[in-house]
């Protein structure tokens, strides 16, 4: 069995927390709970007929002030990086966080994981952004935590990445 560490990073708020629950444990829940350091949760799959163990790194949430520790990072086969389409500033943060991972570890596979899609009436972030990020090798897709929309199939395609 194959044992990937993903870490989940972007700003604070944006529903990486959310995600993991979604993803590992098929629950939701609107009280906001902030993530202090790090939580780890294990999901096994099969891909294939490849087993995989996702090792996932719920890592606290980032702003001007406190910045994801590279430590956190060290050993981690791809992340995702969520960002939340009602603040447009969160992909701002994103943007930062893939650069600053990039610098510290590699380039190593990520996805953007687009949330609160069940809000897309309210999406702030210009498409123009969007497609000029996908054009530079940015993969987006379109999830929401509360509705499990896309959740399920975003974390499949990231682990079809480590599948033999």
């Amino acid at each position: 069995m194959l044992q990937k560490k993903i870490c989940l990073l972007g700003a604070f708020g944006v529903g990486k927390t959310s995600l993991v629950r979604r993803y590992v444990s098929s629950v939701f829940s609107d009280a906001y709970l902030t993530t202090v350091g790090v939580k780890v949760e294990k999901k096994l799959m099969t891909v294939g007929t490849q087993e995989i163990a996702l090792i996932l790194w719920d890592i606290a949430g980032e702003d001007e002030v406190s910045a994801v520790r590279v430590s956190y990072l060290r050993g981690a086969a791809a992340f995702l990086l969520v960002v939340d389409g009602t603040r447009p500033e969160t992909l701002e943060t994103a943007e930062s966080i893939q650069a600053r991972v990039f610098k510290e570890v590699g380039r190593i596979p990520f996805f953007v994981l687009l949330n609160k899609a069940d809000l897309e009436h309210e999406w702030t972030i210009p498409a123009a952004r969007m497609d000029a990020l996908a054009s530079a090798g940015w993969t987006f897709r379109r999830t929401s935590a509360k509705t499990g929309d896309g959740v399920e199939a975003a974390f499949e395609d990231l682990a079809a990445l480590f599948a033999k």
